[in-house]
């Protein structure tokens, strides 16, 4: 690492750090000892859910990448969007998603990726089951990130991988998840894959 990483590192540490402490929040939790992982992002209900993400990743000092449409890598934005971590996905190659991701993976020491499950701000019946069959391709942990706005605090916590049965898996989550609150509870989505529902 050089000295202007280091530098650019303890500047985001501080700024991630001030806007919690001006906000009245508190940060909480660690990294796993893993260097590739899924960040799951909940429960999000608000724009601000991403600005308080950013603030733990900062205080974290990881570097976070996302996904997003490969259409939207089109110049002039692509360089600017994959600086900002972004990765592009081709949801209509015969690869599908969840093999791209996890080759991807594969061909990283250390990954992190964030993802929101409920995959928007408005209330749904189920989660996207996307995040958890990435990681059970990839053999990568969940780490579970949250901004519980109840409490004012914002962070990570449990860390696991997944066991391929998804009933269980879920319920560990449901249960990590069961008292935080996001900045409309209302809109929450019911923490629940569709595996769940209907079977595979």
């Amino acid at each position: 690492m050089t000295k202007g990483d280091k530098r650019s590192g303890q500047f985001k540490y501080l700024l991630g750090k001030s806007w919690l402490k001006l906000q009245g929040w508190e940060f909480e939790g660690e990294l796993p000892p893993q260097g590739k992982f899924i960040l799951i992002c909940a429960p999000h209900t608000s724009n601000w859910d991403f600005v308080y993400l950013l603030a733990v990743m900062f205080m974290l000092r990881i570097r976070v990448s996302w996904l997003a449409k490969h259409t939207m890598f089109k110049q002039p934005f692509g360089r600017f969007l994959r600086w900002l971590g972004g990765i592009s996905v081709d949801r209509r190659s015969s690869h599908g998603v969840v093999n791209q991701i996890a080759e991807l993976f594969s061909k990283h020491e250390h990954l992190i990726i964030a993802l929101a499950p409920e995959n928007t701000r408005r209330k749904t019946d189920r989660w996207k089951s996307g995040f958890y069959h990435i990681a059970c391709k990839a053999q990568v942990p969940l780490l579970l990130g949250y901004a519980d706005y109840a409490k004012k605090r914002a962070g990570t916590g449990l860390s696991f991988l997944p066991s391929g049965d998804a009933k269980k898996d879920m319920d560990t989550i449901r249960a990590f998840y069961q008292d935080f609150r996001g900045a409309n509870p209302e809109q929450a989505s019911t923490i629940v894959l569709k595996e769940e529902q209907y079977g595979r």
